[in-house]
């Protein structure tokens, strides 16, 4: 993996951590989980990178429910996506998920974005109004938050893609982190991506999310289809895991 690559339109996000370094170097066992802590997480994420779909499949599912649990941000959060933005151009991320010549980097990507939605301004804003100080300096949610700019820089080369899902995978996952404010500069670069997937993908997660974004950054977008939602269905692939489970 070439940790060292230019990313040409994101000269200033630093760098994400070899993944290999933020799995040796996190004291897993002191992370918070929703049962308890991190001390399982490294075999979990190195089945990430077998040969094997069903075992990749499966490790981001039981990755979900570790470190995503009810749509939270835990301390072990952080470190398992920076784990899996780092491995996006690993060998191991082409490998076809089963019954769909789909790229598991799709799925890896969709995990992303689900976690990203998870403190996104919209999501955050929303607890404040209940929990005051959800969003102070040094809480979880606003070290997670901190993180955008890297995990930006990771999931940036895939933008364009060349296969249809990883890229809007990428797509989804960028509009996202792009709330952050040193972000700013390239919405309107994603805002052409956003309305790509508005003309393109028939999947309405991703289109709710595209269309969110072209509004929030004062960008012109087609008006919804009628449908009828939940609020906490608003999000990217909401439930976290639905894109994951088999048999896909």
């Amino acid at each position: 993996m070439n940790h060292g690559r230019s990313n040409v339109g994101a000269p200033h996000e630093p760098d994400l951590p070899p993944y290999q370094v933020v799995l040796s170097d996190t004291d897993w066992g002191s992370l918070e989980t929703p049962f308890g802590n991190g001390e399982d997480l490294p075999e979990v994420l190195t089945r990430l990178l077998t040969p094997d779909p069903w075992v990749q499949a499966n490790a981001l599912s039981e990755l979900g429910e570790m470190v995503g649990h009810q749509n939270t941000i835990y301390e072990a959060t952080a470190p398992a996506a920076l784990y899996v933005a780092g491995i996006l151009a690993h060998p191991a991320a082409t490998t076809p998920r089963p019954y769909r010549n789909v790229p598991i980097r799709a799925a890896l990507l969709n995990w992303l974005a689900s976690t990203v939605y998870d403190a996104s301004d919209e999501i955050v804003g929303r607890t404040e109004r209940y929990f005051p100080g959800f969003l102070a300096p040094g809480t979880i949610v606003a070290a997670f938050r901190d993180l955008r700019p890297m995990l930006y820089r990771a999931v940036s080369p895939f933008l364009r893609d060349s296969h249809k899902d990883v890229r809007e995978a990428a797509v989804v996952a960028a509009l996202i982190l792009a709330e952050h404010p040193t972000l700013t500069e390239h919405r309107d670069h994603l805002a052409a991506h956003a309305r790509a997937i508005l003309d393109t993908s028939g999947d309405e997660p991703n289109r709710r999310a595209a269309r969110k974004a072209l509004e929030a950054w004062g960008h012109e977008a087609p008006a919804p289809e009628p449908l009828v939602e939940e609020p906490w269905a608003w999000g990217p692939h909401s439930d976290g895991r639905g894109d994951l489970e088999p048999p896909f």
